[in-house]
């Protein structure tokens, strides 16, 4: 792959997407030791939408639905589908909007404000709390949980990484063991100790996997996509005009393709892995059956072949091959109930504010390789 500080001008890893795009113009698929990174739109919607020979089962630690693959993949899937279907997102908008409307009444206007920490993490840990039914009271230990699993991760110490997971699944462990003494409720904690699969009982462990899925990975990556959509709305003040009329008439639609398209153009979900089950020719590279594969989403989402100018804004015309949310049979299954908390978010921080500028006194701040997005987005609300 190649030393990242020698790509793009010398500008190191300030912006990975400059690293993504220098290296994907040499090669559809790159070698780093015995890792083979697809860069490419053709050759990442190729490898995602052939689990036979690009396995999703990656580590031995068992995730659902993301570890599984074939028949077992799509019974826990038809689960967690039930749960995220057009109506049930429906029913949550009301809360979604609810928080959104509290956290940017309370925020100051005329100075500078962090984006991340003041809008994105306490919007992404209270709608997800309301819709899995979890108390108020855990959003101190949610917050300081997205903030260190965001450290561990940035320090690639797997150690540290899976000490922070294990954190994690003692809090849904702890929560399970509350929710089974109480009477029943009807929320997603209460309804998936009742489901089944396959005509059985869902295990603890089963149920814990689940709800590290829904919120583990979509608490900080909900945050994450907040700052970058903040960010391009404060930076490009055409597109913000245009975002507002939009709000204005209430074009939900529209509003959802500008949020999917803003995090095409700066995707912060950078990669998925797989394991090459066979020798495979993939991009005119012939990888070795057993080898690490990483589906490098960011790279495919701004590939000339397919969108032109990367950078170009065009929620439209670039919808049809948006990989922001993947494809293929892992393609995620929580994209309505994203877009939908992201459009609401957007709304109501439009709705509540005249103008987005970018912070004078601080600039923002790229996150730090394998995170994708911004650290920091600094910004004043009008």
């Amino acid at each position: 792959m190649g030393d990242p500080s020698e790509v793009g001008s010398g500008r190191a890893w300030e912006d990975q997407r400059s690293i993504y795009d220098a290296l994907r113009t040499e090669s559809a698929v790159s070698h780093d030791d015995d890792t083979w990174i697809v860069l490419r739109h053709a050759e990442v919607a190729s490898a995602a939408t052939d689990p036979r020979t690009f396995s999703s089962k990656v580590t031995t630690r068992r995730a659902i639905p993301n570890s599984l693959d074939g028949a077992e993949h799509a019974s826990f899937r038809a689960v967690v589908d039930r749960y995220l279907t057009g109506e049930r997102v429906d029913r949550e908008e009301s809360q979604c909007r609810k928080h959104a409307a509290a956290i940017v009444d309370a925020l100051p206007r005329g100075v500078t404000v962090k984006t991340i920490a003041s809008i994105g993490i306490p919007y992404a840990v209270r709608t997800q709390s309301s819709w899995l039914g979890w108390p108020p009271e855990l959003e101190d230990e949610l917050v300081g949980w997205i903030q260190d699993n965001h450290a561990a991760t940035r320090s690639g110490n797997r150690h540290t990484m899976s000490a922070v997971a294990e954190r994690f699944d003692h809090m849904i462990r702890a929560l399970l063991e509350k929710r089974q003494g109480q009477a029943v409720t009807c929320d997603v904690t209460s309804e998936l100790l009742g489901d089944s699969v396959d005509g059985r009982p869902l295990t603890t462990e089963e149920i814990v996997s689940i709800l590290r899925n829904w919120t583990a990975g979509d608490l900080g990556s909900l945050a994450t996509s907040v700052g970058v959509i903040v960010h391009f709305l404060a930076s490009t003040p055409e597109i913000q005009r245009e975002v507002r009329a939009l709000v204005e008439v209430g074009d939900h639609a529209a509003l959802s393709a500008a949020a999917e398209e803003i995090l095409r153009i700066d995707d912060p979900f950078v990669s998925n892995r797989r394991v090459a089950t066979r020798p495979v020719s993939l991009g005119g590279e012939d990888i070795p059956g057993g080898c690490p594969v990483v589906l490098n989403w960011t790279a495919a989402n701004r590939d000339p072949l397919v969108f032109g100018d990367p950078d170009r804004y065009d929620p439209a015309g670039n919808a049809d091959a948006n990989l922001v949310f993947g494809v293929g049979p892992h393609v995620c299954p929580g994209r309505a109930l994203t877009l939908m908390e992201l459009r609401v978010i957007i709304e109501e921080l439009l709705i509540r504010t005249t103008w987005i500028e970018p912070a004078a006194d601080r600039p923002a701040v790229r996150e730090t390789p394998p995170v994708g997005g911004w650290a920091c987005v600094p910004v004043v609300l009008r």
